[in-house]
């Protein structure tokens, strides 16, 4: 038996996407208010003597990290490859998995009706 948490973060920022056609609306500059969710999940006998896969204050120092890095940047600038959704997922699994080792699942919003994920 598997348990997972998810928690929701949210921060701003301007992309622009390289690849596309001149006219294509995401090879222009523009913005998104973006939705992040992490889920983490361990094993039934993993869980922790009170009974958390983690506990969501330790998800503070993911929250932080957000604010500082992307918040109001221009991920063209922040990232060191094309900013897609798909690739922020990849990206954010990779930079967080050392540190919360329960990481299961990156789950990316750029409008309220589309998400990309990654799910190693």
């Amino acid at each position: 038996m598997t348990f997972g948490i998810s928690k929701e973060f949210r921060f701003s920022a301007s992309h622009r996407l390289d690849g596309l056609a001149p006219d294509h609306q995401c090879s222009r500059l523009h913005g998104h208010n973006y939705v992040v969710e992490l889920t983490l999940s361990a094993p039934s006998d993993a869980l922790s003597k009170v009974g958390f896969v983690r506990d969501y204050g330790d998800l503070k120092e993911f929250s932080r990290w957000l604010d500082t890095e992307m918040d109001h940047r221009h991920l063209n600038d922040v990232v060191p490859f094309n900013p897609t959704a798909e690739n922020l997922c990849r990206w954010i699994f990779e930079q967080w998995i050392s540190r919360y080792p329960e990481l299961s699942t990156v789950r990316v919003s750029e409008t309220v009706k589309t998400w990309a994920e990654y799910r190693p």
